[in-house]
This record gives structure tokens, C-alpha cells and sequence, in this order.
């Protein structure tokens, strides 16, 4: 999983330990956002730390304040100052109607 896909895209993949887990999602040349799925608040907490992405959501995806930068880490092509973005978000061109 070295491809940075934008769409409503998840890759699953099974691990046996936390740290592996954190090691396979950190192991990849973007980091534009992440999703820790848990009932374990702590759990959730000490990856979302851990992980090398922009953005972390928990037990959901795309829920966001368009008003606050949005970017990712590493070689992720949007960047955390790009303003841009959420200017486009906020036009009549990046509404979702």
C-alpha cells in the first residue's frame, strides 16, 4: 500500500500487535490522513500520536471543520498550510448539494 488514493477508499489489513500496526500505517511515503477504528479511548489515543498523518479521525471518516487547515505529512500532495482547499470547500463550486 504505497499509492496515495483519493475516493472513498480503505485498505484493511489484519495485525497482531499494536505497534505493527502503527509500523505498517507509518511505513508509507504519505500521510494525509488516517482512521483508528477502537472502543478503547486509550488505545485510540496513544496510535492517533503515534501515526504519521495530517489528520487522524476516530471511529468515523470526513468529519471535519472546513474552516481549519487540512493537510497531510511526508509526500502527501495537500499540504497543512494549504488554505486553498478550504476556501474551495466553503464556494459554491465545492459544495455538496
Amino acid at each position: 500500500m504505497q499509492e496515495e488514493i483519493f475516493g472513498p477508499v480503505t485498505c484493511v489489513t489484519p495485525f497482531d500487535e499494536e505497534e505493527e500496526a502503527i509500523s505498517r500505517a507509518n511505513g508509507v511515503r504519505y500521510g494525509l490522513s488516517a482512521t483508528v477504528w477502537s472502543r478503547d479511548v486509550g488505545r485510540v489515543h496513544r496510535v492517533a500520536r503515534k501515526l504519521q498523518a495530517g489528520l487522524v479521525w476516530t471511529n468515523c471518516w470526513l468529519v471535519r471543520d472546513l474552516n481549519l487547515p487540512f493537510g497531510g505529512m511526508k509526500n502527501s500532495v495537500i499540504s497543512r498550510t494549504d488554505i486553498f482547499v478550504a476556501i474551495a470547500n466553503n464556494t459554491l463550486y465545492g459544495l455538496k448539494l
